[in-house]
Parts: C-alpha cells; sequence; structure tokens
C-alpha cells in the first residue's frame, strides 16, 4: 500500500533554518509532501518557502495572517492533510531541532500504532545543546503533565510526531483549546481517550542554533492549566460524544 504522507511544520522567523530542513527531507526520496503553516514571519521566511515551491513539487505553504499560535498552526495543517486524502500525517519543528533520518523510524512503527511519538526521554536523556535549565524546564512539564493526567507516556511535549488519518477524522479539530505547546499534552491525552494506540520511539533532538525559542509567560501558564482541564473533563474528546 502506498500512503501519502504529509509533513506539517509550523514557521515564524525561521528562514535560517527552514531551506536546510525542506532539502534534508527531500533528499531522502521517500515521496513525503511538506506543507510548511507560516504566521507571516517579519524575516519573510514565507515569501522564501513561496519561491522554494518552483524546485520542489511536493512543497506547499499556507500563509497566515498573523502570529496565531502552535496549536492553531498544526490544526490547520491536519485540517488541510484531511481535505487532501494524506494517510499519515507528520509534525516536524522547523529549526532542525528534528531529525529527518528519524522519519522511516516513525513509518515503521505507525504500523502497530495510531500517533507515534519522537521520545526524547525512552532511552535517557537524549538531547544535544540543551544549558541544564532548559533541561529541566522540560522535564518537569513532562513529569507536571504525566501526573496530572495520568497518561505516561515518557515524552508528552514532543513535537516530533506521526499521526494515522484516522485519528484526525475522529477527533474533534475545533474542539482543540490549546495554543502553545501544551496542543501536544492534548492531542495526545485525546487520541488516547478516544480509543488509539500510542506509541513512543526513541529520537536525538538537538537544540536550535539560529533564532529564539518561542516560549512565554502566556504559554507556560497555559501549559500549566491545560493538564488539569483534560483530567476533569472540561475539553471535549471526538464527535462521537457530542
Amino acid at each position: 500500500m502506498n500512503e501519502k504522507k504529509l509533513i506539517i511544520i509550523p514557521t515564524y522567523n525561521e528562514i535560517h533554518d527552514i531551506k536546510i530542513l525542506i532539502e534534508s527531507i527531500f533528499d531522502l526520496k521517500a515521496d513525503y509532501h511538506i506543507l510548511v503553516v507560516d504566521d507571516k514571519s517579519p524575516d519573510g521566511t514565507g515569501d522564501f518557502v513561496e519561491k522554494l515551491k518552483k524546485d520542489f513539487k511536493n512543497l506547499d505553504i499556507i500563509h497566515r495572517e498573523g502570529k496565531l499560535g502552535l496549536g492553531t498552526a498544526y490544526i490547520a495543517g491536519f485540517k488541510y492533510a484531511l481535505k487532501h486524502n494524506f494517510d499519515l500525517i507528520f509534525q516536524m519543528d522547523a529549526d532542525q531541532s528534528h531529525q529527518p533520518v528519524h522519519l522511516s523510524q516513525f513509518s515503521e512503527a505507525i504500523n502497530d500504532n495510531d500517533l507515534v511519538i519522537g521520545s526524547r526521554y525512552i532511552d535517557g536523556i537524549s538531547i544535544v545543546h540543551w544549558d541544564f535549565k532548559r533541561l529541566l524546564m522540560s522535564k518537569f512539564a513532562n513529569w507536571y503533565s504525566q501526573t496530572i493526567t495520568g497518561f505516561k507516556i515518557t515524552d508528552m511535549t514532543s513535537g516530533f510526531r506521526c499521526f494515522k488519518r484516522c485519528v484526525l477524522e475522529t477527533l474533534n479539530l475545533d474542539r482543540v483549546k490549546s495554543t502553545g505547546y501544551s496542543f501536544q499534552i492534548e492531542m495526545a491525552y485525546k487520541t488516547a481517550k478516544a480509543g488509539f494506540k500510542v506509541g513512543e520511539i526513541p529520537i536525538i533532538f538537538v537544540g536550535r542554533f539560529h533564532g529564539t525559542t518561542k516560549m512565554t509567560y502566556r504559554i507556560i501558564a497555559e501549559a500549566a492549566l491545560v493538564p488539569w482541564a483534560l483530567r476533569f473533563g472540561f475539553f471535549k474528546i471526538n464527535n462521537k460524544k457530542e
């Protein structure tokens, strides 16, 4: 079976990394399609990707009106994937922290799962170029989310993922509330609660060399509240139960 594969890459001021990432993915010769979702990057990332489309027939871009958040960028990408009949939908960061070499592992692991998460912690700590403060924050966020929700995935905040189409068809994407990094927690939790199988594979994560982190106090506050909202059922799970 020749499955259609889409990689969704949200961007905001990633002009230094996006070309390298796109070329690295297409160099794999694995028939991937790439969708960039750009939030009107002031550095011209969106316009740059638009020019790259002339060189890569499997590259497309959604231009959004402003900085609307990571979660809504992925929702836009998911809806594009469903509209264009993709079977496997991947998430990747634009800053080269996620290595394309792992994509084949996702494609294999998804055969036995409905969602596969690339974990930085399943085999110890597999992170390069992070200081201790950033690592501690990530570890705490995962422990916090696991403790409150009871969902024992080792890396709930990882953004390197692969969904089967059936998951995105089942979840009510318009009911996804998170806009920041807690989007990853919400999607993983809802996927499991909807009865789908969630698995993990080990990845090596490389901290960014260009640009700046998108973390803000608002995003941190949202991440603190979302696990509690999930635990107490404030967020609807899927269409069938509404």
